[in-house]
C-alpha cells in the first residue's frame, strides 16, 4: 500500500502501490504540460471521497511502500489519461486487460 500526499501529510490518501504507479505516470505527464485537473479518490478508511485540484504549483508526493517497481499496463495509463483530460477529471478505474482497446474520446 502506497500513499499519495497532496501538499501536506494531512492531505494524504493510501492507494495500492500498483495503482499509485499508474497514477504517478498520469499526474506527471499532465503537470509537466501545465495541465491542471481534478483528481477524485475514495478514502481507504471508508470515510468518503476526496477531491484534489491538481496544479503544478502544489507539491505532491508518491510514497511507495513496496520495494519493486510494478509492471506498467499501458492500456490502463491511456484509460486514466483520457479520464484526467475529460470533464469529470481523474478517478481510479479498474485495471483493464492489456489486450483491451483504448476508446478514443
Amino acid at each position: 500500500m502506497g500513499r499519495f500526499i497532496y501538499d501536506t501529510v494531512a492531505n494524504a490518501v493510501d492507494i495500492d502501490d500498483r495503482t499509485l504507479a499508474h497514477l504517478r505516470i498520469v499526474v506527471m505527464n499532465k503537470l509537466r504540460r501545465s495541465e491542471s485537473f481534478m483528481f477524485d479518490v475514495e478514502v481507504g478508511d471508508g470515510s468518503g471521497r476526496r477531491s484534489f485540484w491538481m496544479h503544478p504549483s502544489v507539491p505532491i508526493q508518491f510514497h511507495f511502500y513496496g520495494s519493486r517497481q510494478p509492471r506498467i499496463n499501458r492500456v490502463w495509463v491511456e484509460d486514466l489519461m483520457l479520464a484526467a483530460s475529460g470533464p469529470n477529471g481523474l478517478a481510479i478505474t479498474p485495471e483493464p486487460s492489456e489486450d483491451a482497446v483504448v476508446e478514443e474520446g
